[in-house]
């Protein structure tokens, strides 16, 4: 055998081998299948799809409408009118937003609020004094609103909207409507407090106003009585 050739094949010597792997022997290693480091990659990669697939059912379609609609630029307090710095705006997708939501701010403005609203809130019909405030509170389709004022002007204190109350009179058309022993009259049942105004001091509490929704036919009893009649209202 050639020279040359014998010191390649002889066997080396274990004492001088070098243990330090070369950039060959560190390619061969990463291209060599390895269980452990293929499960943890496919761990770690199912572990993206999954936080990728949660953040994507939270952010919606980007493709998805969006529709500007009139907001609450702060808390707005019920029987206050609207005036342009209580509205702002705000975009959102279809699904988020309610039934009755308004989109035009001149609609609202001037309007009287009838149920308190958050800032942030999307402003929507029945929040606002106005034909569906009627029918929302009643669930009555033939329904209206009658305003009256109360012969307590305390009781208007005590009374918030959403309550439901009984309407009452004793009053001229009462045979004996001086006595004590004169019994009242029924005018209406099941009213709903649709809204009571604010008192701006004690000295015109008797001008607060309360709007009543009732059925047309006792709306129209309600308001004929209030003219000639005192007013008052039980809780149910």
């Amino acid at each position: 055998m050639p020279p040359v050739f014998s010191r390649f094949l002889r066997p080396r010597d274990p004492a001088r081998l070098d243990l330090t792997p070369s950039a060959l022997d560190r390619l061969i290693s990463l291209a060599r299948p390895n269980r452990v480091r293929s499960a943890t990659a496919r761990k770690v990669a199912a572990l993206i799809l999954a936080i990728l697939g949660i953040a994507l059912l939270f952010r919606g379609s980007p493709d998805s409408e969006r529709i500007s609609v009139v907001t609450a630029a702060r808390d707005v307090a019920p029987g206050k009118t609207i005036t342009l710095d209580d509205l702002g705006t705000g975009d959102f997708t279809a699904d988020q937003i309610p039934d009755g939501a308004v989109t035009n701010a001149a609609d609202v403005l001037g309007r009287t609020v009838v149920g308190p609203m958050r800032r942030g809130e999307t402003v929507t019909d029945i929040r606002i004094l106005g034909p569906r405030s009627a029918r929302e509170s009643t669930g009555i389709d033939d329904a209206r609103i009658v305003p009256v004022r109360l012969a307590d002007a305390a009781v208007a204190d005590i009374l918030r909207s959403g309550d439901i109350v009984d309407v009452l009179t004793v009053g001229a058309d009462t045979p004996d409507a001086t006595s004590t022993d004169a019994a009242p009259r029924i005018l209406a049942t099941g009213a709903v407090v649709v809204l009571v105004t604010a008192a701006e001091n004690a000295s015109n509490q008797r001008e607060q106003i309360i709007m009543l929704a009732l059925p047309t036919e006792a709306a129209t009893r309600v308001a004929g009585a209030s003219l000639v009649n005192a007013i008052t209202v039980t809780f149910q």
